[in-house]
């Protein structure tokens, strides 16, 4: 079986910058983090706000920053606080949405890679998901002929 494969948060932007229209605003010195190939699906890579998989590229919605910004600030502190220690790969505002300062502070801090995009949360998602499953998917090359035998296709290596 290949060894497993992964990509660096620098790969992911410098690749979808454009698509997504993407800036980088925090965590420059970030760019190194990986993205394993480990999991089970592209799905697992990326996705909405969650606390429960916290160790995925994190996207920031609109609901997701409305619900942020309604927590108390002692609240707010200890979400930031369990997403950061769940080691994010990267968090992505969408929408176009204003970043909170907190979250501007702590990812600088911590170096993890702040990205912004006009575009919406889940068509982020879904291309990053797409772009992901592509890029971490393993590769085998094998050497051999395909040959018809009985009318079953077979291959010798």
């Amino acid at each position: 079986m290949p060894a497993s494969t992964h990509l660096t948060i620098q790969q992911l932007f410098d690749d979808t910058r454009e698509a997504l229209q993407l800036g980088w605003f925090a965590g420059f010195t970030g760019g190194e983090r990986r993205i394993s190939g480990d999991a089970t699906s592209s799905a697992d890579q990326v996705g909405h706000l969650n606390l429960i998989h916290p160790g995925r590229i994190q996207v920031f919605g609109h609901q997701e920053l409305n619900y942020y910004q309604r927590l108390k600030s002692g609240s707010r502190s200890h979400v930031i606080g369990e997403l950061i220690a769940g080691g994010p790969p990267a968090l992505i505002i969408a929408q176009g949405l204003e970043t909170p300062p907190d979250i501007l502070a702590i990812c600088d801090e911590q170096n993890i890679p702040l990205f912004s995009t006009p575009l919406p949360a889940a068509q982020v998602i879904d291309f990053l998901r797409v772009y992901l499953s592509k890029k971490l998917a393993q590769r085998v090359t094998m050497h051999g002929v395909f040959m018809d035998v009985l009318g079953v296709g077979v291959l010798i290596t």
